[in-house]
């Protein structure tokens, strides 16, 4: 059993706190990813569970054990570094092995250890090589055998895939996930990357400025943001934002900003005040071509067209700003020329002028 709880964490360094009386709970077996921009203290506090930082104040609970003051080896976990972190002059056998010799376990058990864990990760057949000789993904892929080999409680991934192409992360993270649902061992995961994060996560924590600032499933996060920070921060292309004024009509709200006219229902959201001012945001991804009868539409000029394969990012200019929707029918668009979009009132988001937060009420 290794649900983590960590209760009123707090980091310092000098006078300068960095994160302040953060409180989360992870259940057993659990695929949590930490995300947020650089300096938003999610790898602090990946090492902070690690026991690699100093907790300046506050908890650490592992399976219901107290571990704030426990050095790292005692605390049943293993970690992947961003650096593969490979002994040079070993072979990738003797670097998977060498935490298990370290604990003096028998060569026999080693072997079958080793066997299988390297079947699990594809390395069979680069056993007898050094890391030298191995792409970064293989390098990788030793690194997270090496933490695996020793059956911990807690996995700790801090950014593992960042120094690979493209390609290498999307099959490195597939592995990641299916190595989660063989062991059955609590993972969390660290990232600045929202498509990481989107595709492996149970539960992602969104962080910022040392705080949690929205956590869900990756659905809870994308479909319902708590913030307008949330909303801008995932999904690409970006969210659109515009400033509207609110009248309220029976029991709908329309939304006017310039020449763009939106209604939703007023159920769906807090009570709204005739005249207040509320930023809108409309992902691309929601929007598309409007048809005939589509009332939420917005005329504009195309500015550019995106190929993105399957379907196309298409950039409008409305009112002199730039708003931007995807549609798989982009081939049909051109600069320069008009277009109307649309969306459905129920992926219409507002948020609070003065405090950013969501108005829509909860589900």
């Amino acid at each position: 059993m290794a649900n983590i709880k960590c209760t009123n964490i707090r980091k310092s360094y000098g006078g300068v706190t960095v994160i302040q009386d953060l409180n989360l709970d992870i259940p057993d077996h659990e695929f949590v990813v930490f995300l947020g921009p650089s300096g938003c203290g999610k790898s602090t506090m990946l090492r902070m569970i690690a026991g690699l930082e100093e907790i300046s104040g506050g908890k650490v609970e592992i399976g219901e054990r107290d571990v704030t003051h426990l050095p790292p080896g005692e605390r049943g976990v293993a970690m992947v570094f961003q650096s593969y972190a490979l002994y040079p002059h070993m072979s990738v056998y003797d670097n998977i092995a060498f935490g298990l010799r370290r604990q003096k376990v028998a060569e026999a058990e080693i072997a079958a250890r080793v066997t299988q864990v390297s079947g699990l990760l594809g390395l069979e057949q680069f056993l007898d090589r050094k890391p030298r000789n191995l792409s970064g993904g293989q390098q990788q892929r030793v690194a997270m055998a090496r933490a695996m080999i020793k059956t911990p409680k807690l996995f700790l991934f801090d950014e593992p895939l960042s120094n690979l192409d493209a390609k290498l992360r999307e099959k490195l993270r597939t592995e990641i996930r299916r190595m989660h649902l063989d062991l059955k061992t609590t993972t969390i995961f660290v990232t600045h990357d929202q498509l990481e994060a989107m595709t492996i996560a149970d539960r992602i924590v969104l962080m910022r400025a040392g705080a949690i600032e929205q956590q869900g499933t990756p659905s809870e996060i994308f479909d319902r943001p708590a913030t307008r920070f949330v909303a801008d921060f995932i999904g690409s292309p970006a969210m659109n934002f515009r400033d509207c004024t609110v009248r309220a009509d029976g029991g709908s709200i329309e939304l006017t900003s310039g020449s763009i006219r939106l209604r939703v229902p007023a159920s769906d959201f807090a009570p709204l005040a005739d005249g207040a001012t509320v930023e809108i945001g409309l992902r691309p991804s929601k929007m598309d071509l409007a048809a005939a009868g589509d009332e939420n539409a917005i005329s504009g000029t195309v500015v550019l067209v995106e190929n993105m394969g399957s379907e196309g990012q298409v950039v409008v200019d409305v009112d002199g700003r730039e708003m931007s929707f995807v549609t798989k029918a982009f081939r049909s668009l051109s600069g320069g020329s008009p277009v109307r979009f649309a969306i459905g009132p129920d992926s219409i988001h507002l948020f609070s002028k003065e405090t950013g937060r969501t108005l829509r009420r909860p589900a």
